[in-house]
């Protein structure tokens, strides 16, 4: 099936009778007739459910959804993007290992990384996006496990080179992790191009409406963890907390998303609520639709910008000119996003300046609604690095991330306009 078919038709598919809708099964055990039934599923030898921390029905058909809009075989819903991120990584790398990745992602990512993960005794090398093949081998080491990069960093709108990333993870024999939250399926599939895990913040444009929270990993089911045994022992060696169970024997190209349910969701508990898997299909059934609209008004808005004497510089990968236009094209070649960065002449206090007067553009944390919205990172999200990290990140003191909804584009721009009328540059 087509892309937008997947949207509306996929992971669920009613039997005679039954709900056309998703069903939500909102409960927290199910029940069996024997324990010996119930045993053969807490050793991972039937399938089943018996405790929604781990896995519900309506969760597990909206990430069978996404899974077949990334192209993947298997993947498993999470409570937040943050947790999907988390998960991703620490299925794989423990204390004393080390992980590679773009400098240029959501500063929340980068705190978690830098910080809290550091603290758990992983350590993190963060390169530019734009580094050369040779610098990017070099920042691995022989406890490497991963590499980690954004489609479309946020908020620094940078397109990773998946390919130049999946050839070096390759080569040292570590998988590819991506964050496609921005890009989207629609807009991208990196599975096609080398990566290996997909993570999304489905908080983002695939809700679309700011109702609910989540996050979802995807396995493409094409990196080979039996080849390097000795790197990933918790996908290769018996697991005592199950028995034995080896994963990636028993469960083939299911092994990394069975892991994650089995170890990581028993042990952390950040599962998906069912009732914000349902709001989340609703979401997903319209996205082919709203993405195409969303990258339509960030273009518009983008090119206004562009043109603007009061306006420094702007960042859409959309736009002829941009840094990462010919990435966009390769990439992105049915739109970019609705995102869009830009300065302000007269730096940080002028940026602040033009967001009070905004009236259409809210100012929020949230970003890819269908509302637009808008946010000064330096100040916000990204406000516990110092100048040289917000750099690295490609966040300056003065840049706007501004967050094209479906309105309509002539509104926007008229309502930036006004905004920047009373901005001093």
């Amino acid at each position: 099936m087509k892309t937008g078919t997947i949207c509306v038709q996929g992971g669920y598919t009613p039997g005679n009778g039954e709900p056309r809708q998703i069903p939500v099964i909102q409960s927290t055990t199910f029940k069996y007739a024997t324990s010996e039934d119930m045993g053969k599923l807490f050793d991972l030898e039937a399938e089943g459910y018996f405790y929604s921390r781990l896995q519900n029905p309506t969760c597990d058909a909206v990430a069978a959804k996404i899974a077949a809009l990334e192209g993947g075989v298997a993947a498993m819903l999470t409570s937040s993007g943050q947790a999907a991120t988390f998960y991703s990584i620490f299925n794989i790398a423990s204390a004393g290992d080390h992980v590679v990745s773009s400098a240029s992602i959501y500063g929340g990512s980068f705190n978690l990384f830098s910080v809290t993960m550091k603290r758990m005794g992983i350590e993190f090398t963060f390169v530019s996006p734009d580094c050369t093949r040779e610098e990017l081998n070099a920042a691995f080491r022989p406890n490497t496990k991963a590499v980690f990069g954004e489609t479309i960093a946020n908020p620094a709108l940078t397109v990773l080179d998946i390919e130049k990333f999946a050839e070096a993870a390759h080569s040292h024999g570590v998988p590819l992790i991506i964050d496609n939250t921005f890009a989207t399926p629609v807009n991208c599939r990196p599975f096609e191009w080398g990566a290996d895990i997909v993570t999304h913040s489905t908080t983002k444009y695939m809700d679309g409406h700011g109702a609910a929270l989540g996050g979802c990993i995807v396995d493409s089911g094409n990196f080979d963890w039996s080849k390097y045994p000795e790197r990933f022992p918790g996908l290769c060696t018996p697991d005592a907390s199950y028995h034995g169970v080896t994963y990636t024997e028993r469960f083939g190209k299911g092994a990394f998303i069975t892991k994650a349910t089995a170890q990581l969701m028993r042990d952390f508990g950040s599962m998906a609520a069912p009732q914000n898997a349902f709001l989340l299909n609703l979401g997903l059934e319209s996205l082919h639709v709203r993405m195409k609209r969303h990258s339509e008004n960030g273009l518009a808005v983008a090119k206004y910008l562009k043109n603007h004497p009061k306006v420094a510089w702007v960042r859409f990968a959309g736009l002829p000119g941009d840094p990462y236009h010919a990435l966009a094209e390769k990439y992105l070649p049915n739109g970019v996003c609705g995102v869009v960065s830009f300065g302000v002449k007269g730096g940080r206090s002028a940026a602040e300046a033009f967001m009070k007067r905004l009236k259409i553009a809210a100012i929020e944390t949230h970003v890819a609604d269908a509302r637009t919205c808008c946010l000064h990172p330096a100040s916000s999200t990204h406000r516990q690095m110092n100048d040289r990290e917000l750099e690295a990140a490609g966040v300056s003191p003065d840049l706007i991330r501004y967050s094209c909804g479906l309105e309509d584009a002539e509104d926007l721009i008229a309502d930036i306009a006004q905004a920047l009328e009373g901005v001093e540059a």
